[in-house]
Parts: structure tokens; sequence; C-alpha cells
């Protein structure tokens, strides 16, 4: 408006404020101009601008202007359409299990040894193999680079780079952005093919995922739920094989003979309308074998593994329903000592709450000004109603597999506990005679004979032990290797320490010998009184000393048998 009254009123009225002044100076008298007339319609404003001459112009560089740059956007985006028409592009997100394929795939392709500009990397995206190598790495045999982290080339951040698939040309670029969440920064690779049919993008993903799943041929990868409520990767871990783990017998057979049964029933759930999910409790004392018996069934089944830890800060309902329903379809969900993750136990019922099949003893000792031991506050905020609706509610994941594994096995709800949620119950109780024996003989049998009686597949290369069959050496003519101080003698000066080096070998023993040695340990073996765990810590002190191992047990149960009977006391604080 002050454009219009500075410009366009005065030219447009301008005659007659000349008029006005020239009569009034005509009459001597000097007056004040007279302020313009406005318009009093829309109808007088617009014959005012359009007496305008220089709209004239203004309109035409609008309107030629607007034209030219119509034209232009129609051009360049015609242009995209008719280049991107030869041209197929595919996003992977990093958090997705395709990002690994490609990378890893992209990674092994000779091409980025001639790039000039290229990223080192150490991440082997899953992989705890040769997958991800650098060229000439593997014949460095003697390197010490050879043992630790691989280095590999990677196409660097933000830059776009060409490679040839099939004699088709494609394109790689990796972008990197903030997240937002708790300064997190998150990638993303896109790949542009030239071709007009998925058939070679299809090739190409079906590769990568070929690839990737024969290096993690003898792996699983473990993931856990982050702060977002998102499943991460965080580590792989080599599959054990299910013979390595010693229990009483019947236990491994129900436990695998019903999850193959399971996986390869989804039809028959579908047929009859049950919801296609399994769920297996183990409880019992700790150290028992519950969580190895789980990672040997996921080597064995070639399933992955998502921990859902109930007793993570910021957890609540809403949250685990969210993290349960975004399981795959087929894998290990596994909740760990679900008893612990309520401030009391998991049981709506409160008086009765305090009960569990693990009460200490009347004479084990509390702590003054305690009732009795409870444990610690979690910052978990889930409710037994809200892991009961994520275990088989309305959003549940079908075709997972669910462990859960306790020590409290009495204080847990039996709305828990019932058929549908938790299908199979499976006591885990203390070693026995026989899983004492074949610990024994699973630590000392020679690789040769473990591999005939296929306890494990290739050994156990944690027995640090090195042996061959010989069967005409009679258990008297094993000589006793204890020594607790030696001397290394090199060329410069001798080096004394105590204690027995990693290299040291024991005696070479026979199966039968073995044998013989495992059933004179297990018969020093309380029945039912300590865990595996425990008989196994035992006999890694004597990694390379079975005969040590079957002299010395009988003190050593003494002494944890006086240990238990007189724990120490806690201290009050």
């Amino acid at each position: 408006m002050d454009i219009l009254t500075q410009y366009i009123l005065p030219l447009a009225f301008g005659s007659q404020l000349e008029s006005n002044n020239t009569g009034s100076q005509g009459n001597g008298t000097i007056s004040a101009p007279a302020s313009p007339p406005v318009p009093a319609n829309l109808s007088s404003l617009i014959n005012v601008l359009f007496s305008f001459s220089a709209l004239h112009d203004w309109l035409k560089i609008f309107v030629i202007g607007g034209f030219f740059e119509t034209c232009r956007r129609l051009l360049f985006s015609s242009y995209h359409k008719i280049i991107g028409s030869f041209f197929i592009t595919a996003h992977f997100q990093e958090d997705d299990s395709s990002y690994d394929w490609m990378m890893v795939w992209l990674s092994k392709q000779v091409s980025w040894s001639q790039s000039r500009e290229l990223q080192i990397s150490t991440r082997t995206f899953g992989l705890n193999s040769s997958a991800v190598l650098l060229p000439g790495e593997e014949e460095d045999a003697d390197s010490l680079m050879n043992g630790n982290r691989k280095l590999t080339y990677l196409p660097s951040v933000s830059s776009t780079h060409t490679v040839w698939y099939k004699r088709r040309w494609m394109s790689v670029t990796r972008t990197q952005k903030d997240t937002g969440y708790y300064g997190r920064s998150e990638e993303t690779l896109e790949i542009s093919i030239m071709t007009r049919h998925h058939r070679i993008l299809n090739e190409l993903l079906l590769e990568a995922k070929k690839e990737y799943m024969a290096a993690q041929e003898h792996n699983i990868s473990i993931y856990v739920s982050d702060s977002s409520n998102s499943w991460r990767h965080v580590a792989t871990r080599p599959k054990r094989p299910l013979r390595s783990i010693v229990l009483d017998p019947g236990i491994k057979d129900i436990l695998i003979d019903d999850a193959r049964d399971f996986l390869e029933s989804k039809t028959w759930y579908a047929a009859r309308g049950i919801p296609f999910r399994r769920g297996y409790l183990l409880h019992g004392a700790p150290g028992s074998g519950k969580t190895s018996i789980i990672h040997s069934l996921a080597g064995e089944l070639g399933l992955d593994v998502y921990i859902i830890s109930l007793s993570r800060t910021g957890l609540d309902d809403t949250s685990l329903s969210e993290l349960t329903s975004e399981l795959p379809e087929k894998c290990i969900a596994l909740m760990e000592d679900i008893d612990a993750a309520f401030t009391q136990s998991l049981n709506r019922d409160t008086t009765e709450g305090s009960s569990s099949d693990t009460e200490p003893p009347n004479d084990s000792p509390v702590t003054p000004g305690k009732g009795s031991s409870q444990p610690p506050r979690s910052g978990s905020r889930v409710s037994l109603s809200g892991l009961l609706n994520a275990l088989d509610g309305v959003g549940a994941q079908e075709g997972r597999i669910l462990f859960a594994t306790t020590n409290k096995y009495k204080s847990l709800d039996p709305a828990l506990c019932r058929p549908g949620r938790m299908d199979i119950h499976v006591e885990f109780k203390l070693a026995s005679h026989y899983q004492a024996r074949e610990l024994y003989r699973c630590f000392y049998l020679p690789v040769e004979d473990l591999d005939a009686e296929n306890i494990e597949e290739k050994g156990n290369s944690d027995s640090g032990y090195a042996s061959s069959v010989d069967t005409d050496t009679d258990d008297a003519e094993i000589p006793n290797t204890v020594e607790t101080v030696k001397t290394i003698v090199t060329t410069t000066e001798a080096v004394t320490f105590t204690g027995r080096s990693h290299r040291d070998r024991g005696p070479k023993l026979s199966r039968s010998q073995v044998t013989k040695l495992a059933n004179q340990f297990a018969e020093n073996i309380p029945e039912r009184t300590f865990s595996m765990a425990s008989l196994q810590g035992y006999l890694m002190a004597y990694k390379t000393r079975p005969l040590d191992a079957v002299k010395d047990v009988a003190a050593w149960v003494a002494k944890e048998r006086l240990s238990n009977a007189n724990p120490e006391p806690l201290i009050a604080t």
C-alpha cells in the first residue's frame, strides 16, 4: 500500500495536483497540496494499476520467466525419468541384515584395490572368519596381524564408486547421517545397476546372501535390544557342538527333537489355528548348564539368538511388546533369569511371592535391619501383564522359539508357566556321577577318540592336551609330571617361574586309561552336590594333569563342603 501511495497514485492524479497548485499560485495564495484521492472500489484500483506503463513490462517478465522455468523443470524431470528407466536403485540401511551382506560382498571385490579413494576398515560385519580379508593378508601366516582383526577395503563414505557386475555398470554410494538418538549416526548404502530388469538385482542379492551365509555357517549371531528399542548385532560366536554339553541322559534329546519337530510343523499349526510359537522353561541350580545348552541348540538348529533383558533400564510394557513383535520368524528369543526382572517375585499373589525352590537355609546370614534378602530394584517397568501379552498376545511374533531360565521355579506365576507360553519345563539338577565321569572323559580323552565317539566334531580346543592312543601303556607306567618350579634355559640367562606353562603336555593316555580314571573321579564326586560349572572349574586347574585331578579330587570335595557349610558372613552396609 505504501508503494501504491508513493508512486502509482501520484502519477495517476498528478495533473489534478498540478492544476490545483497553479490555481492557488495565481490568486497569490500558497496552500498545502491536497491529498490524492483513493479509488473507492476494487475495479477502480485495477484500472489505476493497468494505467501504470511499467506494470506491463513486469507482467511480461513474469510470464516469460515462468514459461522458461517451467520448460527447464520439465526438461530436467523428463531427463531424469528417461535415465532412471535404464537403472535400478536399491537402498540398504545399516541396521538391516542385508546391509551386512552387501558390505561383505563389496569388500571381496577386487576392483576396490584399483580405486583411488577408499576406506580401510577392520569391521567384520558379523563374521568371525576370513570372509573379510585384505588381499595378500592370508599369505602372511607369520604376521601378528593375521591373528587379529582383519583389514579390508570398503567404498568411502559420501563418494560414488563404479564397478562392473556381469557386464552391467553399477555405482555404489555410502552416505552417513545423524539420527538424533543419543548422537548415533546411521549409514545408508545405495547401489544403482544399469539394467531394466530386476533379474540382475535378484542375482546380486542372492549371491551376496549365499556368500555371507557360507561364511556364517559355523557361527551364530547374538542380538540385543538398545535404548531405542531396536535390535543390534553385538557378537558372533562359533557354534558349540551338542555333544560337548554333558547333561543327564535324555535332556538333550527332548529339547532338540521337540525344537526340530516344531520348526517343521508350520503347516500343521496353521491348519488347526494354533499360534506358531514354542516356549521352553529351563529351571534348576545355577551353573547346571542351562545357558550352555541354549547356545548349543542355536548352533544345531542354525538359529540366531535374540537376548531380551527384562531388567534393562527404561524397558516398559510397550517397549517389550515392540521388541517381541520385531523378532524374525525363525530365531531363539532368550530371557535369562526371568524371576529377577521384577522387584519381588514373578507372581501376582504377593502372599506367595516369597516362596521359592532356592530359599536360603535357616542358618544363612541375614543383613542386619532386613528381614530377608530382596533383589535390587531395577530400572525396568515391565509388569507381569505386559510380559504375558508380549509372549502370546495379538502382536506376538510367530515362528520364534522362546527359552527362559530361572533359579526360582516355584516363585513363577502359574499364568506364565502354562502351555502356550512355556510348553516344556526341564529341570537341571546338580551334577550326577554320570555327568562327572563324562566331563572327565571329555577333558582328557585323545582327540582321535573324541572324534570316534562323536563327543565333539573337532575335539575340545580348551583341553590343552595333545595325545595319541597308546593301548600298550599300563597305568603304572604313566609318569607323574607334577612340577611346581621349572627353569627354562636360554642362550642368555635362566628364567625361573612358578607354576606350569601352557605349553606343557600331559601323559599320553589311551581310551581305556581315561575311562578308568574317569570312573575313579566320578566315585569321589557326591551325587547331586556340585554344579557342572564348579566341576569344570576344578578340571581347568588340572588342564594337563589328569592323574593329579583324580588324586586331589577328594581333598577338593572336602574343602568345598566345608566352605558351603560355613559361608563367609555378609558385611552390613
